[in-house]
């Protein structure tokens, strides 16, 4: 529900755009369509930015305070913001900048809270073992909301684009509510045992292990390599959630709720390829060396992607693919890889940091993303859709440069323990031998005393 929120902005660009740059009741908003596109750029960056320092924040509070709580209250606030900016501005013809961007600041810093809350809380259910898998699967909800955003802007735009956002909205609003008195947020939630409410808070802070601070976390082994890859990879998977639409609307000249309808398939390849790689990704040594065999194959699938033809089906597929090989790592970094390293062994029990690795990786991931967001329309204005994607490809580079030194990394611990593993197995054939020599030549000399004690007897 929070990425459908999300998602419905971007579905109703075209509506918005026409809207602001409408004079039938008056002067217009916007000068120009080039105006209004600047303005909307400069929205999604300023939520991204809020977005961004919200992460960081929420993250660590996350491992201090009530994540069930903490959820609740930011997914209310949230459709609140959404309500305003959406619905009421609309329907009142309150068309107001710093309003605007006041509302939707609000709503980015609202949202922060839910993806670092929400992995601590799978990560505090789920070991390992099982973790690729059921956050592979976990991690499709950002791309399947996406899609219910999409499905229901596109079926409801007729009647005018407020209406979207009351509904998006009212759904997230009831969720919250469901969330705040239906939620456990880990095993030692469940724990009843005790007949008085303070006893029962005591045990349940007693069984929580101690948070490790915001700067710690930094220097958990590959943090800092996992945050500069995601800003990357979210500048490239943010600008497809927020001008996959328009660019379809505005680039091959197609109807506004066909290319929303059109823009799904993006998120359906990110789907797909949560459950598979997350699946996948179980069975290997190294989640890293799959997203790293996968973003090399992202070059392929969005150059392809350019050059496609104003086809549906064609269109589809190439959606399909660039939604695969980019949108998978990014779900598998965001979710499976950041429950790995908030549960890493190296913590030795000691400190709970999940929500703050989280915080930190996707909040410096939203970092690039506002950067995107501000360079994408800029870029497309001034030199075409193909130079955005020609970006999109460099920035696919930067992601692979940033992950190569885990991966060589992992790479080489896995090449000691395989020596060491050789060498223990090289050490006790040789003990074996030594031992199966031992006992023959035991045997041997046991059976020359025995025939040489009649002889001494007889003589």
């Amino acid at each position: 529900m929070i990425h459908a929120t999300r998602k419905t902005l971007a579905t109703v660009k075209p509506s918005i755009i026409h809207t602001w740059t409408s004079n039938s009741t008056g002067p217009p908003f916007m000068e120009s369509e080039e105006h209004a596109t600047r303005f909307l750029g400069l929205l999604d960056t300023s939520f991204m930015i809020t977005y961004a320092m919200g992460l960081f924040i929420s993250g660590t509070l996350g491992d201090h305070y009530n994540p069930r709580k903490m959820l609740s209250i930011g997914m209310a606030c949230s459709a609140f913001s959404v309500f305003c900016f959406g619905f009421l501005t609309e329907t009142y013809h309150i068309y107001s900048a710093p309003l605007y961007v006041f509302l939707w600041i609000l709503n980015g810093f609202s949202q922060s809270v839910g993806w670092p809350i929400e992995v601590a809380i799978m990560g505090n259910w789920f070991g390992k073992n099982a973790r690729g898998t059921v956050m592979g699967v976990w991690s499709a909800c950002g791309s399947v909301g996406n899609i219910i955003g999409t499905l229901i802007a596109s079926h409801v735009l007729g009647f005018g684009y407020q209406y979207p956002f009351l509904i998006i909205c009212s759904l997230l609003f009831s969720y919250s509510i469901i969330v705040y008195f239906q939620l456990p947020s880990a095993p030692w939630d469940l724990d009843s045992g005790s007949h008085h409410e303070s006893d029962a808070k005591e045990k349940l802070e007693l069984n929580r292990p101690p948070p490790l601070g915001f700067f710690r976390t930094w220097l958990i082994p590959g943090v800092i390599s996992f945050s500069l890859a995601f800003a990357c990879l979210k500048f490239v998977n943010d600008g497809f959630f927020f001008w996959l639409p328009y660019y379809l609307h505005d680039g091959l000249n197609w109807p506004e709720t066909f290319a929303d309808a059109l823009s799904t398939w993006y998120d359906v390849g990110g789907i797909i390829a949560s459950i598979v790689a997350g699946a996948a990704s179980d069975r290997m040594k190294s989640r890293t060396s799959l997203i790293f065999y996968m973003l090399l194959a992202s070059f392929v699938s969005l150059y392809v992607y350019s050059q496609s033809p104003a086809s549906y089906t064609w269109n589809a597929f190439l959606l399909l693919l660039a939604g695969f090989f980019v949108g998978g790592p990014l779900n598998m970094i965001s979710s499976s890889v950041v429950a790995d390293l908030g549960k890493s062994d190296k913590l030795k029990g000691n400190a709970e940091a999940l929500a703050t690795v989280t915080g930190i990786i996707d909040g410096t991931g939203s970092c690039g993303s506002a950067v995107g967001q501000f360079m994408i329309p800029n870029i497309q204005h001034w030199y075409g859709w193909n130079a955005v994607f020609y970006g999109f490809m460099a920035m696919m580079a930067c992601t692979t440069l940033c992950i190569a030194p885990v991966l060589r990394k992992e790479r080489r611990k896995q090449q000691r323990m395989k020596y060491r593993e050789n060498k223990a197995l090289l050490n006790s054939d040789s003990d074996s031998t030594d031992s199966e020599d031992g006992v023959f030549l035991s045997n041997k000399t046991t059976r020359r005393k025995h025939h040489g004690t009649p002889q001494s007897t007889f003589i």
